[in-house]
């Protein structure tokens, strides 16, 4: 049985990954800072007949992302797909205006956690010449949008460091992809708009967006392909969006 881990898997597209690969008879390791919620989700899973280990740690915080999978029982520690979905956006405003500490977190989670989480799960997959690394990019990657400067900067960074990733395993069998994924409603406009939803809500309307579990399916797929197949990267958009700045409403 393959196993993924998946990390911000609480919520959003984490969530709609986890029920995917569960529905695709994967066993789950799923991370997350919310115990409750991981405990809940594990009774879940569990219910469904589904094997499933939870991590609580902070993706920002190196030394509890090692002391966690350092934990991991050694039946657990092949790790076959790695989901890297761990991010999140903070503040709209001006690059002169932003917010040190909204740029702080944005840039140690989205970044600083990303390279954690790689760095300390693919040197095993290296050894055993097989592996899936998933990062949860952006179409914000592509380019910048008004009042998006930093939060798209850490995307491009995502999209560069799946690309180097690539390069760097490419005399071995893991495969790297970056799904980018455009307008899509899960918790991430209410975490932007620091918990104000009715702005939050105002991003989706006139156009339907795409969902956690949009992305899921595209994310298994990649994964599901032969062996000799790499969906390197992936762009996925809602019909009426075009760009990451350009989007037609009702």
């Amino acid at each position: 049985m393959k196993t993924v881990l998946i990390t911000g898997a609480t919520s959003g597209i984490g969530l709609g990954c986890a029920r995917r690969f569960a529905r695709g008879g994967y066993r789950l390791i799923l991370t997350g800072r919310k115990p409750i919620i991981l405990q809940s989700l594990k009774e879940e899973f569990e219910q469904q007949g589904v094997a499933v280990l939870t991590l609580c740690f902070d993706v920002r915080d190196r030394d509890a992302v090692r002391q966690s999978l350092e934990s991991l029982p050694d039946e657990w520690r092949d790790i076959d797909v790695l989901i890297n979905n761990a991010g999140l956006a903070l503040g709209l405003e001006k690059e002169y205006e932003g917010s040190f500490a909204d740029w702080d977190t944005m840039i140690d989670t989205n970044i600083r956690g990303l390279l954690n989480m790689t760095r300390l799960v693919v040197p095993r997959m290296v050894e055993r010449n097989h592996g899936h690394v998933i990062n949860i990019g952006s179409v914000a990657g592509d380019a910048a949008y008004a009042n998006g400067n930093v939060y798209c900067a850490t995307k491009a960074a995502v999209k560069a460091l799946s690309d180097g990733l690539r390069i760097d395993v490419a005399h071995t069998a893991v495969r790297v992809t970056n799904l980018k994924p455009g307008l899509v409603e899960t918790n991430f406009s209410v975490t932007r708009f620091h918990g104000d939803r009715e702005r939050a809500d105002s991003v989706y309307k006139g156009i339907s967006p795409l969902t956690g579990d949009d992305i899921a399916d595209v994310a298994f797929y990649a994964a599901e392909a032969p062996e000799h197949v790499q969906i390197a990267e992936v762009l996925v958009l809602a019909t009426h969006q075009a760009s990451g700045s350009v989007i037609v409403r009702e």
